[in-house]
């Protein structure tokens, strides 16, 4: 394939985690832009932890069956 027939391109894709403390005392942990993940946890750190394995688990789960997502070389996590 020459050069210029080359596809080469970088795309990055920041999550953003929203975190909020509950009545209970628990932490809950929510990426809004994939409906569904949220994770609770005992500490701040651990709601987050889970919610950010959540998240690479539902990724995975999309490329696997075939559902539109942008080619990722880079997935990070941002606070709200």
């Amino acid at each position: 394939m020459a050069k210029d027939d080359a596809r080469c391109y970088r795309c990055a894709m920041n999550l953003v985690i929203e975190l909020e403390r509950e009545d209970d005392g628990r932490w809950i942990a929510e990426v809004s832009a994939l409906p569904g993940v949220m994770a609770y946890g005992n500490t701040a750190i651990e709601a987050v932890a889970r919610v950010k394995a959540l998240a690479f688990r539902v990724l995975a789960d999309r490329l696997e069956h075939g559902e539109p997502l942008p080619e990722l070389d880079h997935v990070s996590f941002v606070a709200a």
